[in-house]
């Protein structure tokens, strides 16, 4: 009797153990896997789906992300230029808050994310996600050489790291467990594995080598069986320069080699939802497709307009600029289950809200001293208002000109686009030192309120002001900005430094007399 009772007890004891694991084994894979796509340089106006009548070029697999999801018609990147977006992904935090005031970095250099600064990657790895990164990082990173142990400098444009070259700050870093890319466009020919320069390839094989891995590294998270739920962050370098559709894709689209390009991106995307679908992760897999800026004019913008294509969907200006073509982006989200179909969102996002929307879906705080700029938009994927503790949303110009954007109301800190559109600032000296749009009734930016509406355009300029100097744009811990003087007012500035330029060259000629 005593051995019958300690054996049922010990069969007791081995079923909870199973039922425990089973419970922990489920709710493991209860986690939802990310999979986060950001093309480079593709405009609203590029994905037929969301600009049916102005779009030409053929993009059924993003077309097909908006039937199964949600498309936000009034989503911002952080900048109208890479790499202050791509830091403002990474991080939550806008990325003129960094040492990196205008333009983008170019490699060589030490990576412009700090080490001790949470990003989503590493968050993630926190809570039990495998991480990886294939694409393009282009937020710096140093190469030493392999024999010497030392930094390698950048001799030229055109220099690529040698082949063994180690990276000691790279995504694998800054939270990535796995990274296959490449540093940013001039340096695409350089193939990076983890901490390494593995190979030369030529850069028309860029993309279909992103493709594979992203399939590859799906496929193999499936038939991982330690139940990890996974993030696969993956920023092409397409359609961006080098514009270099493969060979089946030269001519698809009738329309030139971007639009090929941009159809050979979207087949891409198409690959990697299929990779999901075709290992059973569909199901619980949230998918975000966007873009980091709006399309360069390397694409030939005059060109495409004249066969009825406009990259930007009507929205003013292009890839660098205030105007909303240089931000405004493609943004859909799919997630089976959570997410209503075949839906639209007007409220207004930035891509810094990355950070904290993972955050909420997670169920876990954003980390101390992290994600100043970020709001979560989770309500809005469940039809709700988002719950925003920022006033607005700030834009950012490669020149590092500032706009504020607040409700239907945007200032410009700038007499043109801010980038490289005409008028630029140097084109525009008999216009008003700013501008102000009513985007609710002319999102297209064509009438100057700005002198019209002064008691607006002071209001903007006020919040403006207030969360660049409290050094975070949403409440939470006290920030600081990593720079003690943050410029406001570019035009202004340049305009003085002109001044003091011909003033001191003046000085000097009365001296010389």
């Amino acid at each position: 009797m005593n051995t019958l009772k300690i054996n049922t007890a010990r069969l007791i004891l081995m079923f909870l153990g199973v039922f425990t694991w089973s419970s922990h084994a489920q709710n493991s894979s209860k986690k939802t896997n990310i999979v986060f796509i950001v093309c480079d340089d593709l405009g609203y106006g590029d994905v037929q789906s969301l600009a049916p009548v102005t779009s030409k070029i053929k993009t059924p697999h993003i077309d097909q992300l908006t039937k199964e999801g949600m498309t936000f018609t009034d989503a911002h990147s952080g900048s109208s230029v890479c790499t202050p977006t791509r830091y403002g992904i990474m991080t939550g935090r806008y990325s003129w808050r960094s040492k990196l005031q205008s333009g983008v970095v170019q490699g060589f250099a030490p990576n412009l994310i700090a080490e001790d600064r949470p990003t989503i990657a590493n968050f993630l790895k926190d809570q039990g996600y495998h991480t990886a990164i294939i694409g393009k990082w282009h937020l710096n990173f140093q190469y030493v050489d392999s024999i010497s142990n030392t930094p390698i400098a950048k001799k030229s444009k055109k220099h690529l790291p040698p082949i063994g070259s180690t990276i000691p700050d790279g995504p694998i870093h800054r939270g990535f467990d796995y990274y296959h890319g490449f540093h940013h466009a001039k340096d695409m020919k350089a193939v990076i594995v983890n901490d390494k320069v593995v190979l030369y390839d030529d850069e028309i094989n860029m993309l279909p080598r992103l493709t594979n891995e992203s399939v590859k590294y799906i496929t193999d998270q499936a038939k991982n069986k330690d139940g990890k739920p996974f993030f696969l962050y993956v920023p092409l370098g397409s359609p961006h320069t080098p514009i270099v559709p493969s060979k089946e894709w030269q001519g698809k689209s009738g329309m030139g080699d971007y639009a090929d390009f941009v159809m050979q991106t979207d087949a891409t995307v198409g690959a990697i939802t299929e990779a999901l679908k075709a290992n059973g992760l569909s199901e619980n897999t949230l998918v975000i497709f966007t873009s980091d800026n709006g399309t360069s004019k390397a694409a030939n913008i005059p060109d495409l307009e004249k066969k009825g294509h406009i990259v930007s969907a009507g929205y003013r200006g292009s890839k660098s600029d205030l105007w909303d073509g240089g931000h405004r982006i493609p943004f859909i989200v799919k997630w089976p289950n959570k997410v209503k179909p075949n839906t639209t969102n007007d409220q207004l996002i930035c891509l810094t809200d990355i950070f904290a929307t993972f955050s909420e879906i997670t169920d876990v705080a954003v980390p101390s001293k992290s994600g100043e700029d970020s709001v979560s938009f989770l309500p809005a994927l469940h039809g709700e208002d988002i719950n925003s503790t920022r006033a607005g949303v700030i834009h950012h110009s490669i020149s590092g000109h500032f706009a504020y954007r607040l409700g239907k109301w945007k200032l410009l800190l700038a007499k043109g686009s801010g980038g490289w559109s005409s008028p630029r600032e140097r084109e525009a000296s008999d216009m008003p030192i700013a501008q102000l749009y009513d985007m609710e009734n002319d999102p297209a930016e064509t009438e100057n309120l700005y002198e019209k509406r002064p008691e607006i355009a002071e209001q903007l300029l006020k919040q403006l002001e207030l969360d660049i100097k409290t050094g975070r744009s949403t409440k939470g811990e006290f920030a600081e900005n990593d720079v003690d003087k943050i410029i406001l007012w570019k035009t202004r500035a340049n305009k003085n430094k002109k001044k003091s330029k011909k003033n001191k060259k003046s000085k000097k000629n009365k001296a010389d007399h």
